[in-house]
């Protein structure tokens, strides 16, 4: 009966010797992963910052001082700084590249709008901040409120592969959407006559309204872009690192200064 006893303490010891092992290996590889964000997150050893000009929520260079600033140029290089890599800006004409080439795994890191759509190819972070989504006219222009667009013949520009483009062309059917390469060829076609509005983000739409004297954006909104952290497919487990990012700069003021800098306008609070 002793020796049972002595068997039974020896299988109970050898048992708790197994699990303590266990827990320890679970605890390193807790630990190895908390430590491995840059590698899942930057993987070539830099961070591919995917931006395009026009918009503050990306990338705009101050007339003055002509310092660059946006949302994803600054809170691009601030993540690599917390990743300990090197930020490499890649940039594009436009948002749907940007995208693209995050889809490619070609850029590990833009802010954009968060649409069922791109979720599909790309992975967010939860809501960063939220956008109006409005009208700029022209100079002189009769149209006064968004009722107007309803009209035959009224021509609205959009930025190819953005979400005007898709989400008017289903509500707006007797306007004709004409699609731009980018905001610099929206401003032009604007200056040219060859537009009576542009539909995008109030973000850009105030911007544009800076380079064209006289435009206007009109008041009310036609529904909010939910901007977000994109990064590549493949990365959920760097998602809790994404989302108290997120939270971080949203608290500590950051964003604020960054929106600031960048002349960011029509941002909201998001809507649930």
């Amino acid at each position: 009966m002793g020796a049972g006893v002595e068997g039974s303490q020896h299988s109970r010891a050898v048992r708790l010797a197994g699990s303590a092992l266990v827990a320890c290996a679970l605890l390193n590889a807790t630990a190895l992963h908390a430590g491995d964000e840059a590698q899942l997150l930057a993987p070539t050893g830099h961070l591919r910052v995917g931006v395009y000009v026009g918009s503050p929520t990306s990338m705009v260079t101050d007339p003055v001082s002509h310092e660059t600033h946006g949302v994803t140029y600054e809170l691009g290089k601030e993540f690599a700084d917390r990743l300990h890599v090197p930020v490499d800006y890649v940039p594009f004409l436009r948002i749907a590249e940007v995208v693209g080439a995050i889809k490619d795994g070609k850029v590990d890191f833009t802010v954009t709008n968060a649409t069922p759509v791109r979720a599909k190819d790309v992975d967010f972070s939860q809501t960063l901040l939220a956008v109006e989504l409005g009208y700029l006219v022209p100079a002189n222009s009769p149209i006064t409120s968004a009722k107007a667009l309803e009209r035959p013949g009224i021509r609205i520009g959009v930025t190819k592969g953005g979400t005007s483009e898709r989400v008017l062309s289903e509500t707006l059917g007797n306007a004709t959407i004409i699609s731009k390469e980018s905001v610099a060829r929206g401003i032009e076609a604007i200056r040219k006559g060859e537009l009576d509005v542009y539909a995008t983000n109030k973000a850009i739409l105030f911007q544009m309204a800076e380079q064209l004297p006289g435009a206007r954006v009109l008041d009310g909104n036609w529904g909010q872009e939910h901007m977000a952290i994109a990064v590549p497919k493949g990365r959920d487990s760097a998602k809790p690192f994404l989302d108290a990012f997120v939270r971080d700069v949203q608290s500590n003021g950051r964003l604020e200064q960054v929106e600031a800098q960048a002349g960011l306008k029509g941002a909201v609070k998001p809507k649930d």
